[in-house]
Formats: C-alpha cells, sequence, structure tokens
C-alpha cells in the first residue's frame, strides 16, 4: 500500500498541516502529522506485532464498564533507552513503532489495545457484555526521548491540538460513541514508557461520568457562567478566552481545569484565538506543577469533549488531576474514594489556585 498525503482543513499559526498515513505490516495504521510535508524514506525491517483480544463487561451493582484485556498483561515495561518502541528507527538497529528516521508527531494504533476495531460479539450471556470494539491509539508528541508539555514548544502544542481534532473527527466517522484523548505522567500514575506521548480511546459507549456530565449540560447547567460566579480567587490564567482554574468541586488536591468562557462543545469548535489559548495553557498548567512542587509533577490529563452527536450543550473542559499532596505526599487513592467514589480533599480549591498562581 502507498502512503497517503493529505493536507487538513484546519490551518495552524496561518501554516498548512500535513498528514502522512501509512500502513504498518500487521495492519495497523500510522499517522505523521507535521508544518511540513513528510517525505521521509521507511527503514527497512520488521514491524512489531499488534496482540488483540478484548470484551466490555457492564457490573450488575454499579452500572459501569470494564474493559477486559488480558493481552495488555506482557505489553512493554519501562524498556531501555535503546528499546524505546516510540523513537525514530534507525537503520541497523530493530524497528520501533515509527519506522522512519525522524517525524515532527506521530500517532498510531495501540500494540496492545483495549478497544479495537475488529472486535468480536462475546459468546456468553452471564452478564450484560459487548465487544470491546473501538480505537486505542498512541500519540507521540516528539520525536525527542525528553520534554513535556511544558517544554513543547507552542508551535508543537498547536501541532499537537490538530492532530486530536483530526483523530476525534476519524474515531466519530468510524461509529465510537465518545473520544477520550488522555495523558499519564509520571511512574506515581503508572507510566511505563517516559518518551513524551499521551494516547487516545475512542469508546462504543459513552461512560458513565461522561454521560452524567452531559445529562447536566442538557438540563441546563452552564460551566461558563458558574467560573465567572466564582471569580478570581478559583482562577489561574487567562489566556485566549480560556481559563485555567481550580474548581470548587475538585476531587484531587491541586486539580485545575481548563475550559473556554464562551463556551464550546469541543477542540474541533475553537477558533484560532482559543486554539492559541489552549496550547498556551496545557504548557503553563504543567509548568506551575513542576515549579510548585519542585519536581516532575505526576498527573493525569484529559479532555472531555460532547460525544458523539451532542455538541449543542455540551461544555468541554480539559481536567488536569495530579497525584501530590506536597512535592514527597502522593495523593493515594484509597479504601473509601475506591469504594464509593467519595473522594477526601486535602487542599481547599481557593487556596490551590492561589499556589499555583504564585508558582511561577
Amino acid at each position: 500500500m502507498q502512503d497517503d498525503w493529505t493536507i487538513l482543513e484546519r490551518t495552524a499559526s496561518g501554516r498548512d498541516v500535513h498528514r502522512r498515513q501509512h500502513k504498518k505490516t500487521d495492519g495497523r495504521d500510522l499517522f505523521l502529522y507535521g508544518f511540513s510535508r513528510h517525505d521521509g524514506a521507511r527503514v527497512p525491517g520488521d514491524d512489531l506485532q499488534t496482540v488483540q483480544g478484548s470484551e466490555l463487561r457492564r457490573h450488575p451493582l454499579r452500572g459501569d464498564w470494564s474493559i477486559y484485556a488480558a493481552g495488555r498483561q506482557n505489553r512493554t515495561f519501562k524498556p531501555s533507552a535503546a528499546a524505546n518502541p516510540l523513537a525514530p528507527s534507525a537503520h541497523g538497529a530493530p524497528l520501533t513503532e515509527i519506522p522512519f528516521e525522524t517525524f515532527e508527531l506521530a500517532v498510531f494504533s495501540n500494540r496492545f489495545p483495549s478497544l479495537f476495531p475488529e472486535a468480536t460479539e462475546p459468546t456468553s450471556s452471564e452478564l450484560e457484555m459487548h465487544a470491546a470494539r473501538g480505537a486505542c491509539e498512541v500519540i507521540v508528541y516528539s520525536p525527542e526521548p525528553d520534554g513535556s508539555l511544558a517544554t513543547l514548544s507552542q508551535d508543537r502544542r498547536r501541532l499537537l491540538l490538530e492532530a486530536w481534532v483530526d483523530r476525534y473527527q476519524a474515531m466519530f466517522d468510524a461509529g465510537c460513541a465518545f473520544v477520550l484523548p488522555f495523558e499519564n505522567r509520571g511512574d506515581e500514575v503508572g507510566v511505563t514508557l517516559h518518551h513524551p506521548h499521551g494516547q487516545i480511546y475512542g469508546f462504543p459507549i459513552v461512560p458513565s461520568p461522561q454521560q452524567i456530565a452531559s445529562d447536566a449540560f442538557e438540563r441546563g447547567y452552564d460551566l461558563a457562567a458558574d467560573v465567572n460566579i466564582w471569580g478570581d480567587p478559583y482562577r489561574i490564567v487567562e489566556a485566549g478566552g480560556l481559563v485555567s482554574y481550580a474548581p470548587r468541586f475538585a476531587r484531587f488536591p491541586y486539580e485545575v481545569w481548563i475550559s473556554a468562557l464562551e463556551p464550546v462543545s469541543g477542540p474541533w469548535a475553537f477558533n484560532e484565538e482559543q486554539s492559541d489559548g489552549f496550547a498556551h495553557l496545557l504548557g503553563d498548567t504543567v509548568r506551575r506543577y513542576d515549579a510548585f512542587f519542585g519536581r516532575e509533577t505526576p498527573c493525569m490529563l484529559s479532555l472531555h469533549a460532547a460525544p458523539y452527536g451532542r455538541d449543542g450543550t455540551f461544555q468541554f473542559t480539559a481536567q488536569f488531576y495530579p497525584l501530590l499532596r506536597a512535592p514527597d505526599r502522593v495523593k493515594y487513592l484509597a479504601s473509601v474514594e475506591q469504594a464509593t467514589g467519595v473522594f477526601t480533599v486535602d487542599v481547599m480549591p481557593k487556596q490551590a489556585a492561589e499556589a499555583l498562581r504564585g508558582a511561577l
């Protein structure tokens, strides 16, 4: 199969965004995104092979879903720098996940997916079960093995945003009901690959938290108005019509959300100013965490956009959950949180906002 080159309809900073689609030998897709067309030749060698097999099961008492994916048990775990699967490939060495010598930003189908397009329906009827049919992709921010959203350039964060938007559209077009771009950062979160990257899951169902949020917006809850009512004590930084803040209902110490002052349902609806503002705030939030805690801060980032077909009232947020309550103290989710979903928060959100405002 020959590679396909596309210029995306959206542009960043007045430049075209190019996408190259490459088919791996095991059938998985690889997409290379850049402000310049990627014309590099494929490095010869054997591609890594994918592992599949999973299903969705609904908990009869909690009402939520879990993915059972036994093939992930033996996934890559903290490889050496020489065996980094997210690095560019080099001639004479085993291929990585990206069989090219250089790239700007790469997205590929996960080798150890929880969800995949060809998932078959379970044969058992003991529980409410579904095929784990969807998508799991890895998005590699940079060819460099070190760095973070804080150290990436603004241009690279803009390119990341364009890639996210493109993957949202592709997964919705493929039939996904909800798409979640996310990043896990730090050993305390369980990161097994330290190369700067995130993931994107496309679900065949709308998970319970997003369904509840969608219902709240449809009933008329206005997050943007609420944030304005809280006022400056909860705000951290404003940029391009978006604002970062410590929500009054935060569940984690130093939790930060980013959302638009004029609500949008997803990043695909950003105008140019909002795109710049969002890209800036992604880096700014991580920089503030690292400055405040005095170390690389373990945290979870997730993008909460409208489920498929629910653009009307949904208000987009990016949510950061740090796993620290002090520089040397991890915020553990222990028995009460796990059993009930009721979190105990050690820091008042207003104080968290004040601390993070003064961190830089």
